[in-house]
């Protein structure tokens, strides 16, 4: 017996250094991810509309010619809980596009502008002309971005995170990312056609170029054009991307458990109110 639970402490034990070692070697590889001050933080945070609509003019200006938002259609842009563009601007900005539609009565493919309905097309026809156009690299499409590029940042920290409902990793890593070109230290070599980047999660160099400076997109609402805002703006418009539905999610969420609260209550009392004349 005391063999058996002696094994069975050593196992224990060993699992519960493989999860302490396990995200601490992640994390040791991973860069450092600082949290930043997002407006849609916490379980009764939202989106800044004004945000949203500077970070889709990033993404309109600078990366839409590389990278695509195929999951995203101009109609989102007017939903609540978005952007909060106007019908008639969403169907004057999807006008702005070419869609390719079809085929027609005769079975060919034709071009006509965009309708709300559509998602916004890929800046390339195929991945083929996309790397052509790039020296080899595939931009990836930024629809999910914001939830598929997530650093964990270790034990003990990812237990304070679920506590805390941490779930920004996503947009703090792209800020990072886009914020995070420098020079190269001395001794360390940057391949040809890459950039030294201490917040890229696969290596300390990649193919983008920095994507963002200072005075490259002419806000009007007077926030400072510089590229700490623009990849402020950026990410969190793209945090909306890949979760259009936080705000009503988490609005649910709370009436969910308001719910539960209540009825859990109130079967506690029911219950003290049929057994209080049995004994016990």
């Amino acid at each position: 017996m005391k063999n058996l639970m002696f094994k069975s402490a050593r196992a224990l034990a060993v699992v519960a250094g493989l999860a302490v070692a396990g995200p601490a070697l992640a994390a040791g590889d991973a860069p450092h991810v600082e949290k930043q001050p997002w407006s849609f933080a916490g379980p009764f945070g939202q989106f800044d509309k004004a945000q949203l609509q500077r970070g889709f003019q990033v993404y309109q200006e600078v990366c839409s010619s590389c990278h695509g938002l195929s999951l995203v259609a101009f109609r989102n842009l007017a939903e609540e809980g978005g952007p909060g563009f106007s019908v008639d601007e969403v169907k004057a900005l999807a006008a702005e596009y070419s869609i390719e539609d079809g085929p027609d009565d005769e079975g060919e493919m034709f071009e006509r502008d965009g309708k709300p309905f559509d998602k916004f097309p890929s800046p390339f026809a195929n991945e083929q002309a996309a790397r052509a156009s790039n020296n080899g690299a595939y931009p990836p499409d930024l629809s999910l971005m914001a939830k598929a590029r997530a650093v964990t940042r270790g034990f003990p920290w990812f237990v304070l995170d679920i506590a805390t409902q941490y779930q920004e990793n996503g947009p703090d890593y792209l800020y990072g990312l886009l914020t995070g070109y420098h020079e190269a230290p001395e001794g360390v070599e940057v391949p040809e056609g890459q950039y030294y980047n201490t917040g890229f999660i696969a290596g300390k160099t990649l193919a983008m170029a920095p994507p963002l400076s200072d005075e490259l997109v002419e806000y009007s609402d007077g926030s400072p054009m510089t590229t700490d805002q623009y990849a402020r703006d950026v990410s969190a418009f793209l945090m909306w991307a890949a979760e259009p539905h936080l705000e009503a999610r988490k609005r649910i969420g709370f009436g969910v458990m308001a719910f539960l609260i209540l009825f859990a209550s109130l079967l506690y009392f029911t219950k003290r109110k049929i057994w209080s004349n049995v004994d016990h």
